[in-house]
């Protein structure tokens, strides 16, 4: 394990924000990682996980404690069953699966950040989410002190939870399994009507998996959601926000707002969300509310590409960044009645 002191974190985050840690410990295996959650656990030592820092908000002052990077490595696939570190690169995990003609996590090509930390936010894009088709997370009980093997349904997976999010000081996933498909090297259905368009074909059509990861990066890249260090518009943790999903009054009352200041011909985006609850936009809900892209004049502003990235345009601070935050949630909760939600963890700070 290296170890450092009142180390930067600002560089292993994706925003390039944040202040020190008291000590920073990277892990390159599982016993690694384990033995340094139990060293930081026995003496009372706060901690805080790291992966690829794609979805992570830490505070000016940083981090009073030890900060574990988790850096280890293992890609095994095995016919149509993968098993991945927690630390392998997700993008470059999803290239090699697409690369051996399988089918399953195509369309989250692009999405920055480590491979244990699919599972805990239940990452989605593009009509995919890793809840179907991962069948056991290996992650470690902070509380009982074992390394457990969770199943699918004692993920508890949902709309960008699971129980690892539900607990989050509870367990640190060590390995993610997966059960992909082989359809002949063709994707998985197209759930997602944006990238059925772009490939000229209907929701449903199977088309090369090579092909539909191409064209889910071009899309992800024409919103700044793929990271380049060159530009700002990247500088972000993708999604600042949630969609929400609202019950039955609250969605009637939104289209009642949405109708008073919009009118009545105007139809916000909607989607069933199970249980008799509607999925809606927050990046129509930031748009309509007055905050388009590029907005801000600061030096925290929203992306040009994309309204639901909120970005580092070079040298922001946290609270440059918080600051656009709240001044988004409280103008679309004036504008709509709806309280957008946070996506990224924040770490000794909070909207």
């Amino acid at each position: 394990m290296q170890e450092l002191h009142d180390a930067p974190l600002a560089p292993l985050t994706t925003f390039r924000l944040g202040g020190p840690a008291t000590r920073l410990i990277t892990a390159t295996t599982d016993a690694e990682v384990v033995a340094a959650v139990r060293e930081a656990d026995d003496a009372g030592t706060p901690l805080l996980i790291i992966g690829g820092g794609s979805n992570l908000v830490i505070g000016d002052k940083g981090f009073e404690g030890t900060a574990l990077r988790i850096a280890t490595r293992g890609f095994d696939l095995s016919g149509t069953a993968l098993e991945l570190a927690a630390g392998e690169t997700w993008t470059d995990a999803v290239a090699r699966t697409v690369e051996a003609g399988l089918a399953g996590i195509e369309c989250l090509a692009g999405i920055p950040g480590s491979a244990g930390a699919t599972p805990i936010q239940n990452v989605g894009a593009y009509g995919q989410e890793v809840s179907s088709t991962i069948t056991e997370v290996v992650a470690y009980d902070r509380t009982t002190r074992e390394t457990l093997t969770l199943t699918n349904a004692e993920c508890a997976f949902s709309y960008r939870h699971s129980r690892f999010k539900e607990h989050p000081e509870r367990y640190v996933v060590l390995r993610v399994r997966f059960a992909l498909e082989d359809a002949d090297g063709l994707s998985a259905p197209l759930k997602y009507a944006e990238t059925a368009r772009a490939l000229g074909v209907e929701p449903g059509d199977r088309v090369p998996a090579a092909t539909a990861r191409r064209t889910v990066l071009a899309l992800r890249a024409g919103k700044g959601m793929v990271l380049d260090p060159a530009d700002h518009d990247t500088w972000s943790a993708g999604s600042f926000f949630t969609n929400p999903i609202l019950d039955d009054a609250q969605y009637a009352a939104f289209l009642a707002r949405a109708s008073e200041r919009l009118g009545p011909d105007v139809a916000p985006p909607a989607f069933p969300a199970g249980d008799g609850r509607t999925k809606t936009s927050a990046a129509w809900l930031i748009d309509r509310a007055g905050f388009t892209k590029g907005y801000g004049a600061g030096p925290a502003r929203i992306s040009t590409k994309h309204t639901l990235a909120l970005t580092n345009r070079g040298d922001a601070t946290t609270e440059d960044l918080l600051a656009l935050a709240r001044e988004v949630v409280a103008g679309v909760r004036e504008a709509f009645g709806i309280t957008l939600v946070n996506e990224p963890v924040t770490v000794g700070v909070s909207l």
